[in-house]
């Protein structure tokens, strides 16, 4: 039967007006933001087992920390001798301090030392773990040296030998399995003759990383991680990029090559970073689990709070001098060389020797970091953006915008930014829940016309239901505007329990689990179900009267699934109405994703979703996937 003209009028009309109702919206919108806060790195993602491995731990990384921190001299069996910490004769000239055992007598079992890892080295009964040590043979006729893993009794749950006959330094590394499982176990290096040992850079690795690769990350927290499927990651920082005075600014040269010459340098959290996750292995990671890379490299000066003088405004800035600027430039166009160069360039070169000939698709890369406005910042962050602009006009440069929401810094960072016409600005801003709610429209007022905002830094203050629902309801608002806002990540991502220096964050873990958030929950269901597309006028209420309701439909072109996402942050159920008509031709059949405060993560079903008005629960998310006929 033909169509009456009629019904095909009504079905164009309905076509074109579904039409003016989409936008494209970014399609890395939601991502990650990894900073080496909270052990995040070292004793965390990061899967190198032995804390302190190269001895390079001082007191100014924390205090009373030295270079024998979680070490601990180990005779056995009335073995006699000393052990000292040496720098006459170093590995490397980045690497200055390393042990000496003078063993006297053996006694019954020898001479050595024990590392106890971060609180404690778990094992598995069965798995395999990768040991290597630096050694050289400073006395003596050649040295047996037996390393095991333990428990704190002494008892052996595996270990492996070697001797040492090499008057220079070199490497020996092997492969123990173990027998038992033990969440704190420790590694024990015993020497079995005499003479004079030295011994430098010792590694323990599970044979088992994340998508094994060597000196790679731990796998339970990498998958999830890669479970928030995120578009971007931004790293390695936060306020480690800019440091603690000029001296302590994260250079990225410093990270990559050899481990045992790579530079270890304090961590502005206040402990140390052993660089073996540097950038090599940072984009690799981003590979790894599908997420651009985003480095961010400082803008030429150090942390505002530098010097301990933690406050909003604190003028402990300093500025690398004007005369080592177009040295500072040039590491950041070598970045760039590193990451996207050809093998045969320089420092593609680098990149390939380091295994990855090809590529890493570098396409953002942010300058600063919530930085204190001053004419020392807008001097060097001119100079460096012009630089890339003018050699790298392919790269999308991220600009900041101050440490807050709102204020001078906030303002004089968009000046700069508008001034200079750079396409991304980076905002960040810690508030209560309350203010996320009655902020949902911040976006909608502003300029297309001005510079994209990356939201690289937000959090509602906790890490109960009402913060993460509160973040839901303003996610939506993320995708409603998604063509002004580019970017968005929630900071902190990680913690390790017990030593956290900032909270809420949004996954903690300890030495054997992982214990994702709520907020955890509420970031996944928005990245893995995000769309590229924003559809306006389909779910409606009165914002006005209920500031916790909020909404967002979204379209994936690439399935193109539709997505709905419903909010209510309120402390009672609410009602909202749905046009599903405006969504054209769908399968009646649905993907209900359910996030309730009982039970704290979400319930996936498939039903029947034809209804045009729905009753949310009080304090609740619901992700709708309609797919297309």
């Amino acid at each position: 039967m033909q169509r009456s003209l009629f019904t095909i009028i009504i079905a164009l009309y309905s076509t074109a007006t579904f039409a003016q109702r989409q936008k494209a919206i970014s399609p890395d919108l939601f991502g990650i933001f990894f900073e080496d806060i909270s052990y995040s790195a070292d004793g965390g993602l990061y899967a190198e087992l032995i804390q302190n491995r190269s001895f390079e731990y001082t007191g100014s990384d924390h205090k009373g920390w030295h270079p024998m921190t979680a070490w601990e001299y180990t005779p056995r069996g009335y073995a006699y001798g000393k052990l000292s910490v040496e720098t006459k004769s170093p590995l490397n000239e980045n690497n200055t301090h390393y042990v000496v055992l003078d063993i006297q007598d053996v006694g019954q079992e020898g001479l050595g030392l024990t590392n106890y890892g971060f609180n404690g080295i778990p094992v598995k009964e069965g798995e395999q773990y990768d040991v290597s040590l630096f050694a050289a043979l400073l006395a003596g006729n050649a040295i047996p040296v037996t390393v095991s893993i333990r428990n704190r009794k002494g008892d052996i749950y595996g270990e492996t030998t070697f001797d040492v006959t090499n008057k220079n330094w070199q490497q020996y590394a092997a492969g123990i399995t173990v027998n038992k499982s033990d969440d704190s176990a420790c590694l024990v290096i015993i020497a079995k003759g005499t003479g004079k040992l030295a011994i430098d850079q010792v590694s323990l690795f599970p044979k088992k990383t994340f998508k094994d690769r060597t000196n790679g990350m731990r796998p339970d927290l990498s998958q999830a991680i890669a479970d928030l499927h995120p578009k971007f990651m931004r790293f390695p920082g936060g306020c480690l990029v800019h440091g603690d005075g000029i001296a302590n600014i994260y250079n990225w040269k410093n990270t990559i090559g050899p481990l045992e010459a790579r530079v270890d340098q304090r961590n502005i959290w206040n402990y140390h970073q052993s660089a073996g996750l540097g950038y090599f292995e940072y984009f690799q990671f981003c590979e790894d689990i599908g997420a651009k890379p985003v480095p961010i490299l400082a803008a030429g000066v150090s942390c505002q709070n530098s010097g301990g003088t933690w406050v909003i405004g604190s003028t402990g800035q300093k500025g690398i001098p004007m005369a080592d600027m177009q040295a500072y430039i040039q590491d950041v166009l070598d970045l760039v060389e590193y990451a996207n160069g050809p093998a045969t360039s320089v420092w593609g070169a680098k990149r390939a020797a380091a295994g990855h000939p090809e590529p890493f698709h570098l396409q953002y890369l942010g300058i600063g970091n919530e930085d204190k406005m001053t004419p020392d910042f807008e001097a060097r962050f001119t100079m460096i953006y012009n630089a890339v602009k003018a050699k790298h006009p392919e790269i999308t440069v991220i600009g900041t915008a101050g440490p807050s929401s709102e204020g001078e810094d906030y303002e004089k960072g968009w000046a700069i930014v508008n001034k200079l016409k750079v396409p991304v600005v980076d905002e960040h801003y810690y508030n209560e829940p309350e203010w996320f709610l009655k902020n949902n429209q911040r976006y909608d007022k502003y300029d297309r016309k001005k510079a994209k905002v990356y939201i690289g830094e937000y959090a509602s203050r906790g890490n109960k239901f009402i913060n993460a629902i509160s973040e839901a309801t303003y996610m939506t608002s993320l995708e409603r505007n998604g063509d002004v806002v580019h970017m968005a990540s929630y900071a902190p991502l990680l913690a390790k329990k017990g030593n956290t220096n900032w909270n809420p964050d949004l996954i903690y873990f300890d030495n054997t689990g992982v214990y994702p958030t709520v907020n955890y929950y509420v970031q996944q269901l928005f990245s893995s179900n995000s769309g590229d597309v924003y559809i306006s006028d389909v779910v409606t209420f009165d914002r006005k009267k209920d500031s916790t309701l909020a909404a967002s439909v979204v379209k994936d072109s690439k399935t193109g699934d539709v997505i709905v996402k419903l909010v209510n942050a309120g402390a009672t159920d609410a009602k909202v109405n749905v046009n599903l008509k405006a969504l054209g031709a769908l399968q009646p059949k649905a993907q209900v994703i359910l996030l309730k405060e009982e039970g704290g993560v979400p319930v996936s079903v498939e039903t029947e979703f034809t209804k045009s008005s729905l009753t949310l629960d009080a304090l609740s998310m619901q992700v709708i996937r309609l797919h297309k006929k």
